[in-house]
């Protein structure tokens, strides 16, 4: 029988990101910008004239734990279509319109909750009527700029593609707010890391608009994770950023969990342990990598934001086991168990230290739930 401790303040706290000052656009109930908690998005990949399959899309993304879904409306039927979605959505909804500026003003009339729009590729008189009655009716535009449309229209010649975008996208903005719609998000997506990493920046650095980040193009989810965690976590640790979507080549729920996966990495959304566990070597004399998941599967139902750590050895695991709230560090005949920096006892036996462990981290997060403590 091991001891039980106090907590302790954990021994793993972050660095706080100082995030880039930005104006507040509300979303439905969400909020973009404005210091406002990074939201995440996703978007479907249904027929928009499929209610039924669309509608079912939504409902998986928002259980995954998107905060905004949006829907291609590439005509009138899926105008209609979008209304039956917005009906039995749980979360917001964007209507994303390439064009056909009358497709926004249909948009508005089904309910939509903010609207995209792509300057490279939508012009024409009814994008005035669609600004001004979007401003009306209180829903906010976002103007989304990529690589591959900037210069679909524009008769230029490919220059700094980065400062092409900002300019395009910030040049739109501006016309919206002199047509009197103030509520503009923008995104300036680039298919490389390091344009889309220099067009936001400069995007940061040239107003205060809310951002959306993306890499645009970023292919199967191998490597549009690793593009969009590159590109996007360069730019969340310099605090800019206020909504994401990974864009992935296959099932959008996969985005919004590497998006919350990123967040998390960055001390920028917490729900839940953050599991820390070594790479293991031939120092390791635990089956790791079956402890790892028997763990994770035990405290999926703790929400305390708690720091766990299960490391494979002797070397490092010490260490990090008690920097963590609660650690488990392998010896070569079991492992040792840490609480808020304090050693607790020896363990053997998987199934030992799987119950010591999950008991430790439940007794922390009833006692900082009872205490009102944040990480």
């Amino acid at each position: 029988m091991l001891p039980s401790t106090t907590p302790e303040k954990s021994l793993s706290a972050s660095v706080e990101t100082v995030r880039r000052p930005s104006r507040a656009v509300r979303v439905g109930r969400l909020v973009i910008g404005g210091g406002a908690p990074v939201s995440v998005q996703s978007m479907t990949k249904t027929a928009p004239e499929d209610v039924r399959s669309t509608l079912a899309q939504v409902r998986r993304l928002a259980a995954a734990g998107a905060e905004l879904v949006r829907l291609a409306v590439p005509g009138f039927a899926a105008a209609k279509a979008f209304a039956r979605v917005r009906r039995g959505s749980p979360v917001p909804l964007a209507a994303d319109i390439h064009f056909d500026p009358r497709l926004a003003l249909a948009a508005l009339e089904a309910g939509a909750d903010k609207v995209r729009i792509n300057p490279g590729n939508t012009r024409g008189a009814a994008l005035r009527d669609f600004a001004r009655e979007s401003a009306r009716r209180r829903v906010p535009v976002r103007i989304g700029v990529n690589s591959g449309s900037v210069y679909a229209r524009s008769g230029r010649r490919r220059g700094d593609l980065a400062a092409d975008m900002v300019r395009a996208a910030l040049a739109a903005a501006r016309r919206f707010e002199d047509w009197g719609q103030p509520n503009v998000v923008i995104s300036v997506k680039a298919a490389t890391v390091a344009e889309t990493v220099r067009a936001y920046r400069l995007a940061a650095e040239k107003s205060d608009y809310p951002l959306h980040l993306g890499v645009t193009a970023a292919g199967p989810r191998d490597l549009a994770c690793a593009r969009s965690f590159a590109a996007l976590g360069a730019l969340l640790v310099d605090g800019i950023g206020d909504t994401i979507r990974l864009s992935y080549t296959g099932d959008p729920v996969a985005e919004v969990l590497d998006g919350l996966a990123l967040l998390g990495a960055l001390g920028l959304r917490r729900a839940g342990p953050e599991i820390l566990s070594c790479p293991t070597c031939g120092r390791c004399r635990i089956d790791l990598e079956r402890l790892v998941n028997r763990v994770r599967r035990a405290l999926r139902d703790v929400q305390a934001p708690l720091t766990v750590a299960v490391m494979g050895c002797v070397v490092n695991g010490p260490g990090e086991a008690g920097a963590a709230d609660v650690g488990l560090a392998g010896t070569p005949d079991g492992a040792v168990l840490f609480a808020a920096g304090r050693r607790l006892g020896r363990l053997k036996g998987e199934r030992a230290m799987i119950a010591a462990l999950v008991r430790e981290v439940r007794r922390m997060a009833r006692r900082r739930g009872a205490r009102g403590e944040r990480r």
